[in-house]
């Protein structure tokens, strides 16, 4: 691009929502392609970690999707711009109203940037009146995007199956923990779900075809179910005893909703549009996709291994939990802000305390104290926070902005340090920092591990003093355990890398 002059190749797309569960698996199939990708991110530090965040052919660009100038300025010399972004994670009540606002801002910027078409994945479902609040946001978006006159290809699928997906993770959940289980009567709702991976090579493929332009399409596998089917199938797949579902007509999506919070990870604000939706019958109407991007579609017994597998071998590109919010941090320096210091000198390189530290969380725990951890964890899930079941997305290593329990990842330097923002119910701010520095010799460092909280009036004061006497034993244990697995990776021989798997 020159001066003024928009030069547009049809191999560059622009991708708002890289780093959210599809977006984030579009991009590095998109690369495989040959395509050049821009992504339009608000942190552009979500993807520092992934493999593809330094391919010659990706562009990182930091944008608030608010401002219409600078989104325009950002989707210039672009062919096609992708739209996935959705404010329902945010766990925010008025999420509709802010998806209508964001779509409309993006479509005035991609005509104020040539873009010739946009494409977006929506929610499957029947038309009418009845519609869920979560599918009529899903219809407004779509008429939002085609507001200032660019054509919209609109990709409309019911539940995705694939490791990490929000729908996905809320069946497997109740399927492993509960062998009787009362439902409400949508169980008997026919569904179409889909595998990632279709949805992806759907998503690519319509660039390819002309006549996707400006249309819309139903997508979905090639079964149609009952809700109760598809508990069905996770059981045997996940080769469970037969799970037996009594619905009962006065269960209410808010209550469902609860249910799904008490036993899955997802959050009550995240499973209520959820479970709402659930009660319209989403199944394609037409397939005229398949005539037009022909591909060989995965049965849901298929689709549903697929993502087992990938979760077995700890090998999950993206996961709804990695698409939450990061706000901005506290002023630790100002007002009344405590913390909780302490430090050890480890005898293992830097490296080697980094991996340690990285590893804090999910199934291998908190080094110390892990009934404490569970009762903390216990306690925050009846207050209505996420407590310990969102557990990690790979044992071994992290990225900026993932989930690790009730905490999130708001700042990471390879072996150099690692901060945790807590997502519990809090009457205050806190976060949990590691700071390694290397001694000159490179044979030991020294681990610094902060705890930090700002109180929010007279309850977060009682809080922080109410904790205070076990600080001990959780902190101290922590940064123990921390050292002593240190000097065992550091004693350990490299593990040979794994090969690369399959997609879903």
């Amino acid at each position: 691009m020159a001066g003024n002059t928009i030069v547009v190749t049809k191999s560059r797309v622009a991708i708002a929502g890289a780093t959210g569960y599809v977006g984030g698996r579009l991009v590095p199939r998109l690369l495989e392609l040959g395509y050049s990708v821009r992504c339009l991110v608000r942190s552009p530090q979500k993807l520092t970690g992934r493999s593809w965040a330094n391919h010659p052919n990706v562009e990182i660009v930091e944008v608030d999707l608010t401002n219409e100038n600078a989104l325009g300025a950002s989707l210039r010399d672009c062919y096609a711009a992708y739209y996935l972004v959705h404010s329902m994670m945010s766990a925010s009540a008025d999420y509709a109203r802010q998806d209508r606002l964001l779509a409309e801002t993006f479509s005035r910027a991609s005509r104020a940037a040539a873009v010739e078409r946009i494409i977006y994945l929506g929610g499957l479902g029947e038309t009418g009146t009845d519609l869920s609040e979560h599918l009529s946001s899903r219809r407004e978006v779509e008429h939002a995007l085609g507001s200032a006159g660019v054509p919209v290809t609109v990709l409309r699928a019911a539940m995705i199956i694939g490791s990490g997906s929000a729908s996905f993770e809320i069946l497997r959940y109740l399927v492993e923990r509960l062998p009787i289980m009362v439902t409400p009567k949508w169980v008997t709702t026919p569904c179409q779900p889909i595998a990632i991976r279709n949805v992806i090579a759907y998503l690519i493929g319509v660039l390819a075809v002309p006549e996707t332009s400006g249309a819309v399409f139903d997508i979905g596998g090639p079964e149609i179910l009952t809700y109760r089917d598809l508990m069905r199938e996770m059981a045997a797949a996940l080769k469970l005893s037969r799970r037996y579902v009594i619905p009962l007509p006065v269960l209410t999506p808010r209550l469902s909703s609860y249910w799904i919070h008490l036993v899955t990870p997802l959050s009550k604000e995240i499973a209520k549009p959820l479970a709402e939706g659930l009660r319209n019958p989403v199944v394609c109407r037409d397939n005229r996709i398949a005539r037009l991007i022909p591909q060989d579609l995965l049965s849901v017994r298929q689709s549903i291994e697929a993502a087992l597998q990938k979760i077995a071998r700890h090998d999950v590109p993206t996961s709804w939990s990695m698409a939450g919010v990061i706000p901005g941090d506290p002023d630790w320096a100002g007002g009344t802000a405590f913390r909780d210091q302490r430090k050890v000198i480890v005898h293992a390189p830097d490296w080697a305390v980094y991996r340690a530290v990285c590893r804090v969380g999910g199934g291998h725990g908190w080094y110390a104290a892990d009934g404490l951890w569970k009762l903390r964890g216990w306690l925050d899930l009846l207050m209505g926070g996420p407590g310990l079941r969102r557990g990690r997305r790979d044992p071994e290593s992290v990225t900026y902005g993932e989930a690790l329990d009730f905490w999130r990842v708001c700042a990471i330097e390879r072996n150099r340090g690692l901060s945790l923002r807590a997502e519990m119910k809090l009457p205050g701010e806190a976060r949990l920092d590691f700071q390694i520095a290397p001694h000159e010799s490179g044979r030991c460092c020294e681990l610094t591990q902060t705890a930090l909280f700002e109180p929010r009036g007279l309850f977060g004061l009682l809080y922080w003093y109410s904790v205070v006497p076990f600080h001990h034993i959780v902190f101290r244990g922590m940064l123990r355990g921390i050292e002593r697995e240190a000097l065992r990776i550091a004693a350990s021989p490299p593990t040979p890398s794994a090969p690369e798997s399959p997609p879903e």
